[in-house]
């Protein structure tokens, strides 16, 4: 161990270590043999002022420094602990005597206001001078730095400038183009405060995701990793494909939080930066900003003036009205009609708190969005609810990207004022953050209206911001679906399936591909499993596939058919599905009855017949251009 230059190496080979973990090793080796109190190694890592958890911080020190010893708690070779004492450097060590001469020779002023620049001085002019054995020439470094340290903290603004001390080549700060913020560790101890933690996350990405220069991976990708402490941070990097990766807690303590962070290269596990920041709830806002700009400063990114803006403007929150928009996002993101049903709730609840609350609105116009489109609500319902909302968020808010895309989704799936939604869409990339929730419906709506190059573009933009989420990855194989472009959709779903097996709707758009490329077995495979995955009862499955056995691909249909239509008159099916399976079976006539009901009830997927392979024999027919026209379809 090298104390001068800070480096650990094994037989040469440098160690990567950390520099809380390498502060921790050459306090235990100053006094080998002896227990060095976890109290004096607070004391030497975090100054009195700060406020850090710090257990939680010391514990992972701890450990990154036994993963770069190849030491093991429980049969130490250099570490042991000592319960609620401290840590003992057990090993033999070179230089024990020096190391602790050295450390003692540090002048009695160096713990006291009295020490002078004076002293400093003749003390750094003695090791230039003096022909020191190499590890007294360390250990005296570190004498001197250690009262450098002490002057510093007593003249921040001028002394630093004034100690003569010898340079040392500066490290190269590495390239930092991309983040990964890990899902905050929620240290309430409490399983209900995880909504807390969660919500704290997602407004983090969203407020490093402002730093245009920043590519940071969209929520959906690292939640994936909550609760995973088992991979080594360079493997998650890699598989993010991000230059950095943060990590760090979240506590809630009354009116308070607190938050601890640390940035870690990917490739090198190099730590770049740690901090920790508390607040008032009602400055939980502020908290975020101060956080990104801190991480854009460490790693060098430049702010524009708008993003300063936007990062350093005063924010406040009703902590009652926060508290249960966090609590609506978490049930929302749980992508189910009984979540998005629930999250109405917390936000109904916030905007009665905070009527002046824009995301709240923005919350509650998605949920009812998404209420629509998974047939939670019939969509002319849903459509209006959630533009009653949307506009409210506006008013607050017109700077809302997250607002300007639910209206562009409005505006496309229900109202069919295709100027409009493109318009909305675009604004709400111009505003950001960058987000799948923005990029995923514009590359739809592109594909609705035939631009199908664009839609795949902006589809792989949004998959490297969530590289190994299901939405992203199953829109990007379903824009291939709607673009024709079949043998790339069935690649695109297969690594999708690799990612989530058990997604239903993946193996359903699958099956339409493997159809329309005449592969009917496979895609009655793929069909059935999609049905097993979405709960269809064993008895269920074995009729449909008795069916395709006996009378092929129509068979199949036709079953399907026979048995929606009887559940129609039980509980609302969509008519489009039934509409959908008479056109696979070119029965026009058929088809077009059952669209009729489709377009009087405004359901969301008459917005992407244009573009639905399944319906391609329908074309043709001036029925189906009349659909089109009192569509105001775009030409």
């Amino acid at each position: 161990m090298n104390l001068d230059t800070g480096e650990l190496r094994q037989r040469g080979q440098k160690i990567r270590l950390q520099e809380q973990p390498f502060q921790v090793l050459s306090a235990l080796l100053e006094r080998p043999g002896e227990v060095v109190s976890r109290e004096e190694l607070r004391r030497r890592l975090w100054p009195a002022d700060t406020f850090v958890d710090f257990d939680h911080s010391l514990n992972a020190a701890i450990k990154r420094l036994r993963d770069a010893l190849g030491d093991a708690a429980d049969t130490p070779i250099f570490i042991e602990t000592l319960a609620r004492r401290g840590y003992r450097f057990i090993a033999p060590i070179d230089g024990s005597s020096e190391l602790s001469n050295a450390a003692k020779s540090i002048p009695e002023k160096a713990n006291s206001t009295a020490v002078t620049q004076s002293s400093m001085e003749s003390t750094a002019v003695r090791q230039n001078w003096l022909p020191l054995h190499r590890w007294q020439l360390a250990l005296t470094t570190v004498a001197v730095l250690m009262a450098a340290a002490v002057l510093f903290a007593l003249d921040v603004d001028g002394l630093r400038s004034r100690l003569l001390l010898p340079s040392t080549p500066a490290v190269a700060q590495p390239q930092i183009g991309s983040l990964a913020v890990l899902p905050l560790t929620n240290l309430s101890g409490d399983t209900e405060q995880e909504y807390f933690a969660d919500g704290m996350t997602e407004e983090l990405i969203n407020e490093l995701s402002r730093i245009g220069s920043l590519k940071v991976v969209s929520r959906t990708s690292v939640m994936q990793y909550k609760g995973e402490r088992k991979k080594p941070l360079s493997q998650i990097g890699r598989e993010l494909n991000v230059d950095a990766v943060m990590e760090g807690a979240v506590l809630r303590s009354g009116n308070r939080v607190r938050i601890t962070g640390q940035l870690i290269e990917a490739s090198s596990d190099h730590h770049l930066w740690a901090r920790s920041y508390e607040r008032d709830l009602k400055d939980v806002l502020a908290l975020q900003d101060e956080v990104a700009r801190d991480i854009a400063e460490e790693i060098r990114i430049k702010l524009t003036p708008k993003e300063r803006t936007l990062l350093t403007q005063a924010h406040t929150v009703n902590p009652e009205a926060h508290e249960a928009y966090l609590k609506g996002r978490y049930f929302y993101e749980r992508l189910s009609v009984a979540g998005f049903k629930e999250g109405l709730k917390y936000y109904q609840q916030a905007i009665k708190l905070d009527p002046g609350y824009a995301p709240a609105y923005v919350g509650l116009a998605a949920s009812y969005k998404e209420l629509g489109v998974f047939d939670g609500l019939p969509p002319r319902e849903a459509a209006a609810s959630a533009s009653e909302a949307v506009q409210k968020a506006l008013a607050l808010d017109n700077t809302s990207g997250d607002a300007h895309a639910v209206l562009g989704n409005i505006h496309f799936l229900w109202d069919w004022d295709w100027a409009g939604a493109d318009r909305e869409f675009k604004r709400a990339m111009e505003l950001g953050p960058p987000s799948t929730d923005t990029r995923i419906p514009y590359a739809v709506y592109l594909s609705a209206i035939g631009k199908h190059e664009e839609a795949i573009a902006v589809m792989r933009e949004a998959r490297t911001l969530d590289p190994i989420s299901q939405p992203a990855n199953t829109m990007l194989g379903t824009v291939y679906y709607w673009a024709h472009r079949f043998d790339e959709a069935i690649d695109q779903f297969q690594k999708t399936l690799e990612l989530r097996p058990d997604s239903s709707l993946d193996h359903y758009v699958l099956g339409l591909c493997y159809d329309r490329k005449g592969m009917y077995s496979e895609a009655m495979e793929e069909y059935l499993k999609s049905k097993k995955l979405s709960g269809a009862a064993a008895e269920k499955l074995t009729t449909l596939r008795e069916a395709f056995v006996k009378s092929g691909r129509s068979g199949l249909l036709r079953e399907e058919l026979k048995s929606d239509i009887a559940s129609s008159k039980g509980h609302y099916i969509n008519p489009y599905w039934i509409a959908e399976k008479y056109a696979r079976l070119d029965e026009k006539d058929q088809a077009f009855q059952w669209l009729e009901k489709v377009y009087e009830e405004r359901s969301h997927h008459l917005a992407l017949i244009n573009t639905e392979p399944t319906v391609d024999n329908l074309h043709s027919d001036p029925r189906f251009q009349d659909l089109l026209r009192r569509m105001n379809f775009p030409k």
